[in-house]
């Protein structure tokens, strides 16, 4: 296991539960490989309200425009997750999203974080 893993598994790190309806954006294509689970079952389908959102964002721009088309979901359930994932600097891939980026959005909406995690040795999270 690297240096810095807790061994938690990634789905019971972020709390998804299997009543939870799931919205997965941008996420890597071996994502259930991440989770060691697959949970496509889970996905919500037209017109569900999701308790569960997982958004990858690369960049602060695409990471604020995200949110802002969240902000209706966010309306209907008000007790919904949602985790927000970004390249880790040792990743060595370009990003200008950090976690205050991500925390200080979420205070100036009203939006409390609640935890931090890391995904894989690629992306950190933070719900």
């Amino acid at each position: 296991m690297p240096a810095g893993y807790s061994g938690t598994p990634l789905l019971k790190k972020l709390g998804i539960k299997p009543e939870m309806k799931v919205v997965l954006i941008n996420q890597p294509t071996n994502y259930y490989d991440l989770l060691e689970s697959n949970i496509s079952n889970q996905l919500c389908k037209k017109n569900e309200t999701p308790d569960f959102i997982h958004l990858f964002v690369k960049t602060s721009k695409e990471f604020e425009t995200e949110m802002k088309k969240l902000k209706a979901v966010c309306k209907k359930n008000t007790a919904i997750t949602i985790w927000v994932s970004w390249y880790k600097k040792s990743a060595k891939i370009p990003t200008d999203v950090t976690e205050d980026v991500i925390r200080n959005y979420a205070l100036k909406k009203d939006l409390v974080d609640v935890k931090v995690c890391a995904v894989n040795e690629m992306w950190s999270g933070v719900d």
